[in-house]
């Protein structure tokens, strides 16, 4: 082909200034084309010239887009979509070593062997050109442009190292994601740019770069071509990419193609590898900082000339080969495998029958595979497309429709987006063909309005994935040195500079959760240096905040409101625990004093109040003796001593003693002995605090909740737990000791020894069930056995009492006026002491509990008689062992329950029980029998009352 006008070879590495020039030159013609390599640097262009010259005359033609207004002038197109044969003076071709790309190679050697303009022809690209070309471009002038910056390599760095204004390099989906999520956690977020996004994508991704908000961009090796962008680093992830066949090493010029992104205009620019990329070669390393490439052999081309009258004519054509060494026969491109797919469809080969239908075959087998699926699937696509343009002429409105509408959803993560965008790009391609659909401008406007939305979704999903605005805002300010600027809300909410980075609980500083380990560091040390002086505001305010402000916890942390402010550790004594504070060393040494001296301030005054009675207890210096060892037992036992331990020191106190101690509230029971007052839940739920501080518990036990009676009785429980709760332990449950007084008070009048049965006074004070109260009493040591008998009417009366069927507690006779004070918090008042009497053991024998309905109805019995079930109890310790030749003082577990008696065994009670061969007996009575002489009597035994009517009798 005859030259026409200027050729010229613009040769030299990147940053030369080489597309500028062109873009200069072609300005100056009237008319003018410029195709370059992506739809992306299409759009960059588009838009510099429409802001130079105005849309009316600036057209826009790629695979996708198609913007020509009628008084066109300059159109700026993808290589393959440059228009032939409008006659512009100016023609332009950037990237032209593109020529040697095995993928779309043949695309730009036909662009470089017909494409000229009128006037001047420009050829963009690598100095290794230059053979080429002068070999097959007769007539070319070349001019070298050298770098206006230079190119340095700087070796192998970590991701976490890397500097500001960076740009990582990978070459797959994944491995772009798996970098811009480590940049995300480490650096505060990154960009990305990718050849499959679309420009209005691309554009919102850069913007984030090149405004400042993240300062690293990762991409694939689109940015190589042209893409213009303050770079100052570009680093390799990776040595090799897939080239569309096989994974191969990238060669040291298309390596530097993409290096020399870094430096833009005057400034330099460095180079080199991270992550798995092992360090370039010296040599590689040198070629592309002096531009020193192997020069380019063969370029790929496929025939233009191509021969429409039959399908096999044309598949001939497309498959001939060059009549030039220089030229290499281009591997199967992707159109020309759909087609000869399509023709071996008999129908398809049918209406393939004269050159027209074959030209609109292959039109239709030019459609990108942009979906990336297989040969096969893209081309039932295109077979039911050809087959609506070979037979009505347009791809029906319906059709296309529901197409796209499947499309037209913004939901859905970055992948599924992706292939959305993917998917909307073969309905914008069809649509920019003219006569394909009935409505171009429609169909135009529909696609692209659907790209738009996807797109912005998009970017919104890379945002939201790889850009922490937050961290990235506070590192840019940190940079700047300039102060933060902090907020804090009354939900203790911290914002700087309007980004929320987490909360201040007290007066410490509780990072967001979704921050890394690696954005941790950055946003706390910003936090932490903004929130300096909201420390010490908050201090002051804490100090001079009301007792009723601040509370303890069961596990002894100090709260002020919701907000852990502290904890208790163990002093040198159990009343006079010490402070921690939490507080954090930013905040300083003077407000973690003030902080601390606040709470230490609290927990005195608190045990001060609760334990008033200890307190008072402790400093009468009126005891004396006897009675102010016991009292320091009691201060020492935080108010509550099992009686047992220290019998001894009991009976040694003479009634002056007794009477000196009970001033104070003391109560002396059988089981406990206790100062009432402190029965209260606020003074329980801090004994049980200091006691487990006194005994170096790593888990605080909680306090029973309020009110209740009786307790499950939890195996694992620490020893003397249930003693500073306010119980004993008795089976399977615990009883509240104060209630447990009150029914000893009721069993000194029952014979223990000849046995007794339940008063509903003793159920109703527990709250318990027959069956249940028969398990405490054997958890106390008596033997609780189960007999069954007709009921009796006075009986029924008695069971059926709503308020003792409830379990409600019978009021109690005597009450002692100290003591009345606590049912007003949940405490059922505790009788007076009775007179002294005869000891009775009081161990406890632990044994199961089941807790079952009484009155259940039994099978035995007399005919036709209405059945209940009785208890008979008696002392377990005082039973003889031979009797019926087994040991029964065990309790419960020695017979299962509504079991049948061994023959030799005596029943007990009331009742129809049946002794041996089965015949009834009559109830046996049983007297007491009275203490030995000799024996001396404790004048607090709970029992001394009825021995010693005993022993005025004999």
């Amino acid at each position: 082909m005859a030259n026409r006008g200027r050729i010229a070879a613009i040769l030299g590495p990147t940053n030369t200034g080489k597309t500028h020039y062109a873009i200069e030159r072609m300005l100056g013609y009237r008319t003018g084309v410029i195709g370059l390599p992506l739809r992306l640097l299409a759009r960059e262009v588009y838009d510099k010239l429409v802001a130079l010259r105005g849309p009316s005359v600036v057209a826009l033609v790629t695979g996708e887009e198609r913007i020509v207004p009628p008084r066109t002038q300059y159109w700026v197109c993808t290589v393959e979509a440059m228009p032939e044969g409008i006659g512009a003076d100016f023609v332009a071709v950037d990237e032209i070593q593109l020529c040697a790309d095995p993928e779309r190679g043949h695309v730009f050697t036909d662009r470089l062997l017909r494409m000229r303009g009128t006037n001047e022809t420009l050829f963009m690209g690598s100095d290794t050109m230059r053979g080429p070309i002068a070999a097959l471009v007769p007539h070319c002038e070349f001019v070298r442009r050298e770098r206006m910056s230079q190119l340095l390599y700087s070796g192998s760095k970590k991701i976490s190292r890397m500097r500001a204004r960076s740009a990582i390099v990978g070459f797959s989906v994944d491995n772009v994601y798996a970098i811009a999520e480590l940049l995300r956690r480490q650096k505060g977020g990154a960009a990305v740019v990718m050849g499959a996004l679309s420009p209005r994508t691309r554009n919102a991704q850069v913007e984030l770069y090149q405004n400042g908000d993240v300062d690293y961009l990762v991409a694939t090796d689109a940015i190589g071509m042209g893409l213009n962008l303050d770079i100052d680093h570009v680093a390799f992830s990776s040595l090799i990419k897939f080239d569309g066949r096989r994974m191969r090493e990238l060669h040291p010029n298309e390596l530097a193609q993409i290096a020399g992104r870094a430096g833009r205009g005057m400034s330099d620019g460095t180079f080199g590898t991270t992550g798995e990329a092992p360090p370039l070669d010296d040599e590689v390393a040198d070629a592309i900082m002096e531009h020193r490439f192997t020069p380019l052999q063969k370029l790929q081309w496929r025939n233009h000339d191509l021969r429409f009258g039959h399908v096999d004519a044309l598949i001939d054509s497309l498959e001939q080969g060059p009549n030039d060494p220089r030229l290499l026969k281009a591997r199967e491109a992707d159109d020309l495998r759909v087609l000869k797919i399509l023709t071996a469809v008999d129908e398809i080969r049918a209406r393939a029958h004269d050159g027209t239908s074959v030209k609109l075959l292959w039109d239709v087998c030019r459609i990108p595979d942009f979906r990336g699926i297989s040969s096969g699937e893209h081309a039932t696509l295109l077979e039911q497309i050809y087959r609506f343009l070979h037979q009505d002429g347009r791809v029906p409105d319906d059709w296309l429709a529901r197409q796209i509408k499947r499309i037209d959803r913004t939901q859905g993560d970055i992948d599924t987006l992706s292939k959305r965008l993917a998917f909307i790009r073969t309905w914008t391609y069809v649509a920019q063909r003219s006569g394909w659909v009935r409505d171009e401008s429609h169909w135009r406007g529909e696609t692209r309005a659907v790209e738009d939305r996807l797109s912005d979704a998009l970017h919104e999903r890379l945002t939201q994935r790889f850009v922490d605005r937050r961290t990235s805002v506070l590192l840019r300010r940190l940079k700047q040195k300039e102060a933060l600027l902090a907020e804090v809300n009354d939900k203790g909410e911290v914002t700087i500079e309007g980004e929320f980075v987490g909360r201040l609980e007290g007066f410490r500083f509780r990072q967001d959760k979704g921050s890394s380990p690696d954005e941790a560091k950055t946003v706390a040390k910003a936090s932490l240096q903004a929130l300096a002086p909201h420390f010490h505001l908050r201090a002051d305010k804490f100090y001079n905040a009301p007792d009723t402000e601040i509370d303890f916890t069961e596990q002894g942390g100090l709260m002020w409101g919701t907000d852990a402010v502290g904890k208790l550790v163990a002093g040198s004594d159990p009343l006079k625990p010490e402070v921690v504070a939490f507080v954090d060393d930013e905040a300083g040494a003077d407000v973690a004093q003030k902080v601390q001296r606040r709470l230490q301030h609290f927990i005195d005054r608190k045990i001060a109040t609760l334990f008033e009675p200890l307190m008072n207890l402790s400093k009468d210096e009126a005891l004396s003796g006897l009675a102010r060892g016991f009292a320091f037992r009691m201060v020492e036992g935080l108010g509550v001593l099992e009686r047992a331990p220290i019998a001894d020191e009991v009976k040694s106190l003479d009634q002056d003693a007794r009477g000196a101690l009970r001033k104070h509230g003391i109560r002396f029971g059988q089981f406990t002995i206790f100062m009432p007052l402190l029965l209260k839940p606020a003074p329980t739920r801090l004994r049980l605090v200091l006691w487990s501080l006194a005994n170096g518990l790593d888990a605080f036990p909680e306090a029973p909740p309020p009110g209740l009676v009786t307790v499950p009785a939890q195996s694992d429980a620490p020893e003397g737990y249930f003693t500073m709760a306010g119980y004993r332990q008795a089976g399977e449950r615990a009883i509240r000791i104060d209630m447990l007084e009150r029914l000893a008070d009721m069993l000194r009048s029952e014979d223990s020894r000849g046995g007794f049965e339940a008063k509903p006074d003793m159920l109703s004070i527990t709250g318990m069930t027959l069956e249940q109260f028969a398990a405490l009493m054997e958890g106390l040591g008596y033997r609780a056995e189960k007999g069954e008998r007709a009921k009796v009417k006075a009986v029924d009366a008695v069971m059926a009492d709503p308020a003792l069927a409830a379990g409600e507690e019978a009021p109690a006779a005597d009450i002692a006026p100290e003591v009345a004070a606590i049912e007003d918090e949940g405490i059922a008042p505790v009788a007076e002491e009775a007179p002294e009497a005869a000891e009775v053991p009081a161990e406890i024998a632990e044994t199961p509990a089941e807790e079952v309905a009484v009155g259940e109805a039994a099978d035995a019995g007399a005919a036709g008689a209405e059945m209940e079930v009785f208890y008979t109890f008696t002392w377990g310790r005082q039973r003889n062992n031979n009797r019926g030749g087994e040991r029964r003082g065990g309790g419960r577990n020695n017979r299962a329950e509504g079991s049948k008696r061994t023959d030799g065994e005596r029943p007990r009670g009331k009742g129809k029980p049946k002794g041996k061969g089965g015949k009834p007996q009559g109830p046996r009575v049983h007297s007491a029998r009275p203490p030995k002489a000799d024996k001396p009597i404790d004048p607090d035994n709970p029992f001394a009352a009825a021995l010693m009517g005993l022993r005025d009798k004999t």
